[in-house]
């Protein structure tokens, strides 16, 4: 704009008509926000000058329009211009008028909250002693120190750091305001030193601190000073968060003290010291340990802290009669504005929920102590508090630390209480009580059994009464449900009609969340009215036509939530096939719509997960009027992109066809196999289970045909047999092909020497792909051998011949096939005893001297598997030859392991002599040199501890203190392997000896002390209940493992260099990895604090491997523990720090250099799970490390997409 164009709009500034200044002024604005205006100096100066006066304009309009033009005038004038404008304000402020001070405060925010970052020392520099001097001035007024307090607080939060030097002076300046008569001030001051408390030194928080502790030592103090300084020490306690820790010594006794010996009527006093512990619980943890059981004696206390109200009523009277009522009215007509106990009474119920997030390991006291008082406080007339106390109780019951038994003794008084709570006439009181009875069902699901008849009435009158809100309908339909869903359906028999008809009422009605929440209720007390087909002595007949007319109203009206379509579906699904046989004359109404509801492409796939309900009924139900339809549109869902609709298809069928087989046309079966192969795919492995599976079911019906035989054996086996081929191959799909190979001889009359033709040569290696992957190979095998079963003995003999014929052609020319034959006898002898084919056992040895490792392998895994057909038959044989055979006893003990495995998968046992032969082989062979051997050994043994536990446990006990070390790491090792996910016999026998195995932590080899920390992981993940009483003595053991022992780092001389051997580092690792099981799953029998420092920290600047791993459990520990990782996040930053800075060597090779991106990546991903913490910003080290990587655009860019991973 040209300078001829903004001078008029100046001069028309200055104008005595207040609306022409109006008007150049809103003229001003439009174009000091164009970003294409620009000003030189001179017209900076007037610019300047003119809005500061407008600022004093007499029209109040003006001076508005004039502090909005600041904030874009600072970010386009000069340093020069910025701190000369300051300095007239801040004139204006503590000099000028007392109208036009508001504004010049206002001003001032603005400059402070739009100056550019760099300039911003220079306006602190003449800025910060003017304000200081405004604030403790002779003679200023309340105002100006107010306004000056707010600026200040407002420069302290954006520029604190900025301002070390005055840093000092300002606090001194603060503190001695913390005494003034004017309570503004005081509150604004409280304000802003808890502000400038996140950037102080901990010298200047100390000098706070201790500053703010003497006042509070002063007996003669004004109460509301008192007041004040209490609130002082929960402002900067919540300001610095764990900084605070080092302090508690000297504030809590004050603060406790203080609650304690005050004044009857000084209930803001105690608010503010129980709002300052609450604080101290969440913030400092570590620090505020010793002062718990204090804390929670005095929550319980004021948690009931009434003094101006008795409450005489009759607690115990549960029943409802119109006198208590006049009753209740009465008791509480006593109304008093002045009494401010609730806030006591509140501040301690949020003092107590602190305590209960914050301390896992006090839980079972915490709950023992406080959960009577929290039933008794139901009672509480405040209704803000009385929601306190609700979430207070819900935190508490939600534990999962507690025991059940000890929670179950007080649910009769917690349902007693809320029972009386349900019939307050208040919504938000009803709501709470329903969360409350919610918390009960989901923790215990069957404690309410006996109280069902109780509960009824809170639930009609919260759905009929007339001033319920849609809330309360919700949250007493969510409750109805739950209870529903985990009751047995007789406890609700004698109450069904009282509570279907305001369920029912509730489907009608208008608000779309309470009509989806009661479809949901139907659809429980669907089940709960009919459990199952037989008579159960309850006549549910009257109900069925209520309910289902209600949900047809619902299922028919088009214009309504999705929400609502989608339950009404579900509904009408559980309805059909649990009522079917009573509705016959509605099914040629409901089913055509739930058919139509499959042509909408946002109801569909609710439709057709509703058919599959329908298809299981034990009732039958006739489906004929819309099957032919039905069947249609499921075949065409096959071939929609959405894989959820495919799965769901592809289910529903399956039902559909086992139920109805004989009533769907072979045509569509044919169109239903082409669907099929097209979905056979290893990128799909559960969508490949469920078409297969879904094959079998047409196979295996009594309407397959020779066409749909056919269509199989054309569309489908070649897919299948591409399939077989993928390494990938696994689980349910596998069983699922094996299922399909079996039904096509079975069922399909496919011929068994081209299928098994077909199989074999799946082995063969092509010239494109190379040869067929190993666990290819294992796959192809188990479908030989499920094939050879279904085909019959006589097709079944002549292919284990015809095998047994590849093994003895020892050409070692084709090794697949060799591989493939060896596994497949392997399968077939595992199914079927080949005791029959003399020799067999031989010829699968002589594959033993193979110069393939695989061969040897898959032989061992053939003799073990063909010993486990007929154990008496060839377990000596296995055990006689690993005595004789020296050279082959790795690959021998190789088959033993098979045959052990598999007998304590099938819960198979051995024979008495079997057992003993076993057991003196295998501790025979504890001490080999071959760690290979010792832990096959070890393997076996564990999994012979699950087959007989009774022998085994002591026999592993006796060899703990065994002088062997070999032994001693050997028998760990079997106890490691002796845990699988499964409840075993073995849990309750080996529970009372785990310490013997464990404390070997402890043992003198470090092979020793690895393999008990390796059990203990083991134990961890799995069992983590039998080891939970050992940890407080074993912690300690394993933390010291993660230490670097310099006894174990040596040096190997290689000539030329010398070479740095740690042989502990696998310990260490192992010991990382031990602890960040125990994180997941025993997490309150660990105290974090004193894992972080020192351990975790030596692991952060441990070897390349380490770190990662302690990256993983630093990234953790901040999603679980937070206040832990907080209270020493300084000391961590620094490890962290040089990792992301780390640079190798110029002659570094690729490999180091890619390991190297990978560890900063690993330590961005630690400090990215840092900075989600809340109150990270509490740390300076941490703050000024992600300053650090925001300079560096190569760290902020991984960071980055670290972030959005």
């Amino acid at each position: 704009m040209a300078n001829l164009q903004l001078s008029g709009i100046i001069e028309k500034m200055t104008g005595k008509d207040k609306d022409y200044r109006y008007m150049a002024t809103s003229d001003l604005l439009n174009e000091l926000n164009k970003d294409s205006f620009k000003l030189d100096s001179d017209l900076e100066m007037r610019l300047s000058t003119i809005i500061l006066q407008q600022l004093d304009d007499v029209a109040g309009d003006v001076s508005g329009l004039a502090v909005k033009c600041l904030a874009p005038l600072v970010k386009k004038v000069g340093e020069e211009r910025i701190v000369e404008m300051t300095n007239k304000l801040c004139d204006k402020l503590l000099h000028g008028k007392d109208q036009h001070r508001d504004t010049a405060s206002i001003a001032l925010r603005t400059v402070v909250a739009q100056v550019d970052p760099s300039l911003a020392p220079s306006i602190l520099v003449s800025l910060t002693p003017q304000m200081i001097g405004g604030i403790s001035g002779q003679g200023m007024s309340p105002g100006i120190k107010c306004e000056c307090l707010e600026i200040m607080c407002d420069v302290v939060q954006k520029y604190g750091s900025l301002m070390a030097d005055d840093h000092e002076k300002l606090l001194n300046t603060l503190l001695s305001q913390l005494d003034c008569n004017q309570a503004t001030v005081r509150k604004k001051t409280v304000t802003c030193i808890a502000s400038l408390a996140s950037s102080l030194s901990d010298d200047l928080l100390a000098k706070a601190t201790v500053q703010v502790v003497k006042n509070l030592s002063n007996k003669n103090a004004k109460s509301e000073i008192t007041r004040t300084n209490i609130q002082m020490i929960g402002a900067i306690s919540r300001a610095v968060g764990y900084r605070f820790g080092t302090h508690l010594g000297t504030t809590v006794p004050v603060l406790i003290n203080y609650c304690t010996s005050a004044s009857e009527n000084d209930e803001e006093l105690r608010e503010y010291s129980l709002q300052a512990l609450e604080s101290f619980l969440l913030r400092c943890p570590r620090d505020i340990s010793p002062y718990c059981d204090e804390i929670l004696n005095l929550t319980l206390e004021y948690i009931s802290y009434d003094p101006n109200f008795t409450d005489n009523m009759d607690e115990d009277t549960d029943d409802e009669t119109p006198e208590d009522e006049e009753d209740d009215e009465s008791a509480n007509e006593y109304t008093d504005d002045e009494d401010a106990s609730w806030k006591v009474r509140r501040a301690a119920a949020k003092c107590l929920a602190g305590l209960i997030v914050s301390r896992s390991e006090m839980i079972s006291k915490v709950y023992q102590e406080a959960c009577p008082k929290l039933i008794d406080r139901f009672k509480e007339r405040e209704e803000n508090v009385k929601m306190d106390v609700f979430n207070t109780f819900i935190d508490l019951y939600g534990k999962q630390e507690i025991p059940k038994w000890l929670l179950k003794q007080e649910v009769s008084k917690v349902v007693k209480s809320i029972n009386r709570q349900l019939r307050e006439k208040s919504v938000k009181t009803k709501v709470g009580a329903f969360s409350v009875l919610r918390e009960l069902v989901v923790v215990l699901p069957d404690c309410l059994a006996d109280h069902i008849g109780s509960l009824v009435p809170g639930i009609e009158r919260a759905l009929n009464d007339k001033s319920s809100t849609s809330n309360l309908k919700i949250e007493a339909l969510v409750f109805t449900k739950l209870v529903l869903a985990s009751h047995a359906p007789p406890v609700f028999h004698p109450y069904i009609k009282a509570l279907s008809s305001p369920v029912l009422a509730a489907v009608g009605e208008r608000y779309y969340k309470v009509t989806a929440e009661a479809l949901r209720v139907c659809g429980e007390l669907v089940r709960v009215v009919r459990p199952s087909t037989q008579s159960m002595g309850f006549d549910f007949k009257p109900f069925v036509h209520p309910i289902y007319n209600a949900i047809m109203s619902r299922l028919t009206n088009q214009d309504q939530d999705q929400e609502v379509k989608e339950s009404a579906i579900t509904c009408m699904g559980l309805v059909i096939s649990t009522f079917g046989d009573e509705l016959r004359k509605e099914l040629p109404t409901c089913l055509p719509v739930l058919v139509d509801r499959m042509g909408n492409e946002i109801t569909r796939l609710t439709a057709v997960k509703a058919f599959a309900v329908i298809a299981t009924s034990p009732l039958h139900i006739d489906l004929s009027c819309v099957l032919v339809n039905l069947i249609a549109e499921l075949t065409g869902f096959l071939r929609k992109a959405n894989r959820v609709l495919r799965q769901a298809t592809l289910i529903t069928m399956n039902t559909l066809v086992t139920a109805y087989g004989d009533k769907i046309g072979s045509d569509a079966y044919e169109v239903i196999v082409v669907e099929l192969s097209s979905l056979i795919s290893v990128s799909d492995l559960h969508m490949t289970a469920l078409a297969l599976e879904l094959c079998c079911t047409l196979m295996t019906g009594k309407s397959c045909s020779e066409n749909i035989s056919l269509a199989v054996r054309n569309k489908v086996l070649p897919q299948a047999l591409t399939l077989v081929k993928s390494p990938l191959l696994q689980g349910q799909a596998l069983l699922a092909l094996q299922g399909f190979f079996e039904a096509l001889v079975y069922h399909a009359n496919t011929s068994f020497y081209t299928l098994l033709d077909s199989l074999l040569s799946c082995a063969k290696p092509s010239p494109h792909s190379g040869g067929v992957p190993k666990q290819a190979l294992y796959s192809i095998a188990q479908c030989v051998a499920v094939l050879c079963l279904a085909a019959g003995d006589k097709n079944c003999s002549s292919t284990v011949k015809m095998l047994m014929e590849i093994l003895k052609d020892d050409s070692g020319t084709n090794t697949a096939k060799q591989h493939l034959a060896l596994l497949s006898l392997g399968e077939i002898g595992r199914r079927k005893d080949l005791s029959a084919h003399a020799g067999i056992e031989t010829i699968v040895i002589e594959s033993f001297q193979s110069p393939f490792e695989e061969i040897k392998s898959a032989a061992s895994y053939a003799l073990g598997n063909i010993a486990v057909g007929n154990l008496p038959n060839y377990l000596p044989f296995i055990l006689n030859q690993i005595d004789n055979q020296q050279k082959k006893q790795y690959i021998l003990l190789h088959s033993l392991k098979e045959v052990i495995v598999r007998q304590s998968v099938d819960k198979a046992d051995f024979q008495n002599s079997s057992v003993e032969k076993i057991l003196a082989l295998l501790f025979n062979h504890c001490e080999s040199e071959e760690e290979g051997v010792r832990n096959v050994v070890a393997e076996c043994l564990g999994k012979m501890a699950l087959i007989e536990p009774e022998k085994l446990v002591p026999a592993l006990k006796v060899r703990t203190t065994s002088q062997a070390a070999f032994t001693r790491a050997t028998v760990v090792t079997a106890v490691k392997y002796s845990v699988v996910e499964r409840p075993e016999k073995l849990d309750e026998i080996i529970f009372p000896e785990i310490s013997s195995f464990l404390m070997l932590i402890k043992d003198g080899d470090r092979h020793v002390r690895r393999a008990a920390v390796s059990a203990l992981s083991t134990f961890a993940h799995y069992k983590p209940n039998l080891i939970k009483g050992l940890l407080p003595e074993l912690l300690p053991l394993l933390y010291d493992q993660t230490v670097i022992k310099k006894e174990l780092i040596r040096t190997v001389d290689l000539g030329p260099f010398k070479h740095v051997v740690d042989d502990g580092l696998e310990l260490r690792k192992a010991a990382f990895e031990c602890v960040f099981t125990l994180l997941d799953s025993c997490l309150d029998q660990l105290n974090p604090s004193s894992f972080i420092i020192p351990f975790l920290k030596s692991g952060l600047e441990d070897h390349y491997d380490l770190k990662m791993l302690c990256h993983l459990i630093l990234s953790l520990l901040a999603d679980k523990c937070p206040s832990a990782v907080l209270a020493v996040l300084d000391s961590l930053v620094e490890p962290l720090q040089k990792t992301i800075n780390f640079k190798p060597k110029q002659d570094a090779v690729k490999q180091e250099h890619d390991r190297n991106e990978d560890m900063i990546r690993s330590a961005l991903r630690a400090i990215s799970s840092l900075d989600r913490i809340s109150g990270v910003d509490y740390s300076h080290k941490f703050k000024s490390l992600m300053a650090e990587m925001k300079r560096s655009e190569r760290l902020w860019g991984k960071y980055q997409s670290i972030r959005n991973e």
